[in-house]
This record gives C-alpha cells, sequence and structure tokens, in this order.
C-alpha cells in the first residue's frame, strides 16, 4: 500500500477491525519512511451481476433500481428506510448467493414480491399491479385471493 503523503510503499498495519457492516476490514497504517498514520478498507471485489430483461436485453444489477421499486411500493406505509434498504439487501445477497452471473429480471421481482408479503400486504399488492401488470380487475382480483 502507497503512503498518500510520502508515496513510500513501506507501512506496517498497527490496528485491523471490521468495519460495522462487515463487509470490508478497516486498517490503521503507519507509514514506515514519514512515520504518519492513514486508513485503508480492504473488500471483497464482487464479480458484476448481469440482468437478462424480459426483452432479451442485459444491463449490469442495480440495487438502486430494486431499492427505488420497493419505495414506492412502500410508500405512506409507515414501514422503516432501513427496514426497506435491509430487503433491497437481503435480495441482492440472494441473487449473489446463487453464484451465477446472469440472472433473469423475473426472478428479481419474485424475490422481491416474496420479501414484500412477509413484510406489508399492501406493498406487495402495489409491487405485484405494477410488476405483473394486470390487464383488468379480475386479475387484480385474484392476486387478493391468493393473500
Amino acid at each position: 500500500m502507497r503512503c498518500p503523503y510520502c508515496g513510500t510503499v513501506e507501512s506496517r498495519v498497527v490496528d485491523s477491525r471490521d468495519t460495522e457492516s462487515g463487509d470490508a476490514i478497516r486498517r490503521r497504517r503507519e507509514c514506515e519512511h514519514c512515520g504518519r498514520r492513514y486508513t485503508t478498507y480492504e473488500r471483497v471485489e464482487e464479480a458484476p451481476l448481469i440482468v437478462v430483461k424480459r426483452n432479451g436485453s442485459e444491463e449490469v444489477f442495480a440495487r438502486a433500481k430494486v431499492l427505488n421499486g420497493l419505495l414506492r411500493a412502500c410508500e405512506k406505509r409507515g414501514i422503516p428506510l432501513g427496514r426497506i434498504e435491509q430487503v433491497a439487501d437481503e435480495i441482492e445477497g440472494e441473487l449473489r448467493r446463487d453464484a451465477a452471473r446472469k440472472v433473469s429480471s423475473v426472478e428479481i421481482g419474485e424475490l422481491a414480491l416474496r420479501h414484500l408479503k412477509a413484510l406489508d400486504k399492501v406493498a406487495y399488492i402495489r409491487f405485484a399491479s405494477v410488476y405483473r401488470q394486470f390487464e383488468d380487475i379480475d386479475e387484480f382480483q385474484r392476486e387478493l385471493a391468493k393473500l
């Protein structure tokens, strides 16, 4: 690791601990040349997750899109933002654990529906109505009956 002050590559680790979220290791280092201290973070480099959309096009997975959809579904439902963000993290975690580099947008939508169903039934129906593209009231009522 190169010292940000003098550019020397020789340093020693003074302290090492996990970050609060547990997704990185924080290291305090001391430069062997100038003696100044600085902090570095070590994270796992994840391979990009590719989403295959319904029309066959592909794009890089964006957690922000999942979170945005969840936020719209949960709007005015009194669900804390932290809990909604946790659901987005859980969805991304499940997708990455499968170790597939490509995932369909349908799979992402179904995961979101499963999590929303457990979180809030109204949010679930809101999300389902957009995601499943209900054509008429009968489809909407069938989904309600399943609940």
